[in-house]
């Protein structure tokens, strides 16, 4: 017989009929003459119930039928008479495939926190809140490949082990195949690169943009759908080392065209995931509100799909970094000194607390930052006219702060070289970067989507390292 899904049994039933399920044992109940089995295979949230009389079957059938076994049972599917299912499956056929030692299987009938959930990770999946994540999750990455290509966007892979650091942060993971007691050095003691598998000094990638922009003057638009890395020590709830990210770029669109862009690619899917993850959203809202049922009002979060809803219902508020500083310049945390970092004076550098500031409290709705001061941008934004700014741009979502930046590029050969010359960016390693400003160069823009970032939006989380299946943080390498 073939094995039918718990999702497509409990959205479309057929009573009466005999069906073949196999899954993971969530719970089990009963008395002396008939037990009832949680069953769930991961297809959705809901579990099934699995009737087992023993008078049919036999009491010895349940020995082995503990919480994280896996199963496969043969029955009749019927509507149920009992409270909190609407069908169970009556067994007449039970097969124990994987047993799980009740006393030593971690994951039992209760609830458990977070943290220790981080410890399990292998396990985590079976859980109804890590099991609802990861569904949202590839629903996300399913729309977000849909929204490109539905627009004439091709997806291309950047490579993940590169000589260039696209960010000029610095901080990146080092790939070498030389003993690293023993490396291979020149006449002057220095590590000799030569000798390397690359032959030259190679780091995991930060981002994919460079080579996405080669190809986006050629190919019009494209977009990346990669990971990433940061060697960034920062062990805090907002920080991956290893994380995905999605970066368009799109020849002859300015930053107009950009803010578009990204506003239409975050309202579709964020519309995507209240349209096919209506029951997991439900459920993550439910433990969001009890996890926050404590706190003050004040201190709550917006409930989950009231929050979703508001993005894609409104436009995003688009104003310039320069009235930006104005309004938290004249806001009652900072003059009240209660922001961490104080705003005194134009060109200092936005945190997570002044966007949110921004986001949730002024104007309540999402907010796009354009023109940010150029020492605080990277080497490769458009100069404004005015040479103090950078056709950048940021936005801003409520309870995340920044989930997207952008830009204009700079295409202008000279300008870009004066630029890195200024920021001690070798020419010569970039050689292939500025060609494209030097044969037939043309205006184009993108931007980055951190996807975990979108994770935390979408799913309510609050730690990151619990949106992604296995975190790499710093000290955390285990599954």
């Amino acid at each position: 017989m073939k094995r039918s899904h718990i999702k497509s049994l409990l959205q479309t039933p057929e009573f009466e009929q005999k069906v073949l399920v196999k899954g993971w044992v969530r719970n089990r109940r009963g008395s002396k003459n008939v037990a009832f089995v949680a069953l769930n295979d991961g297809s959705c949230l809901n579990n099934v119930q699995v009737v087992v009389d023993f008078a049919v079957l036999g009491e010895e059938v349940m020995e082995k039928v503990s919480v994280g076994a896996s199963i496969s049972v043969e029955g009749i599917l019927k509507a149920s008479a009992g409270s909190g299912q609407d069908m169970e499956i009556v067994a007449e056929k039970l097969e124990v495939i994987g047993v799980a030692d009740p006393e030593k299987y971690p994951l039992q009938p209760k609830k458990h926190s977070l943290e220790f959930l981080r410890e399990h990770a292998h396990l985590r999946f079976r859980t109804n809140t890590f099991s609802a994540i990861t569904r949202i999750r590839h629903a996300m990455i399913f729309a977000i490949h849909q929204f490109f290509n539905d627009r004439g966007f091709y997806n291309i892979h950047t490579p993940i082990i590169t000589a260039s650091d696209a960010e000029g942060a610095g901080e990146m993971f080092q790939v070498t195949t030389m003993d690293l007691e023993k490396p291979l050095r020149d006449e002057n003691g220095e590590i000799n690169y030569k000798l390397d598998f690359f032959g030259r000094k190679t780091n995991l990638t930060v981002s994919g943009q460079l080579e996405a922009e080669l190809a986006a003057l050629a190919m019009g638009q494209v977009y990346t759908f990669g990971p990433t890395f940061r060697a960034e020590n920062s062990n805090t709830t907002r920080h991956l080392a290893e994380f995905w990210m999605i970066e368009p770029e799109v020849a002859f669109n300015d930053l107009t065209d950009n803010m578009d862009l990204a506003e239409d690619m975050l309202k579709y899917v964020v519309q995507y995931a209240l349209d096919h993850c209506m029951e997991d959203l439900q459920f993550l809202s439910k433990r969001l509100q009890e996890e926050e049922s404590n706190k003050k009002q004040e201190d709550k979060s917006m409930e989950l799909i009231e929050k979703l809803r508001m993005v894609v219902s409104n436009d995003f508020v688009r104003l310039t970094y320069t009235e930006a500083i104005e309004i938290l310049k004249n806001s009652k945390p900072n003059k009240n000194k209660k922001f961490d970092y104080l705003i005194e004076s134009w060109g200092a550098d936005l945190q997570s607390e002044h966007e949110r500031y921004l986001v949730e409290k002024h104007f309540k709705k999402p907010v796009i930052l354009v023109d940010y001061p150029k020492e605080i941008k990277a080497f490769y934004m458009r100069v404004n006219e005015d040479g103090k700014t950078v056709r950048a741009m940021d936005i801003l979502f409520p309870g995340i702060g920044e989930i997207v930046g952008g830009s204009q590029r700079e295409e202008r050969l000279d300008v870009l070289l004066e630029k890195m010359h200024a920021m001690h960016i070798p020419e010569e390693e970039m050689w292939w970067f500025l060609d494209t400003r030097r044969f037939g160069t043309v205006s184009h823009s993108g931007f980055g989507l951190g996807f975990e970032r979108l994770m935390l939006f979408i799913t309510g989380m609050g730690n990151i390292r619990d949106v992604i299946p296995f975190p790499r943080a710093p000290k955390q390498a285990e599954f």
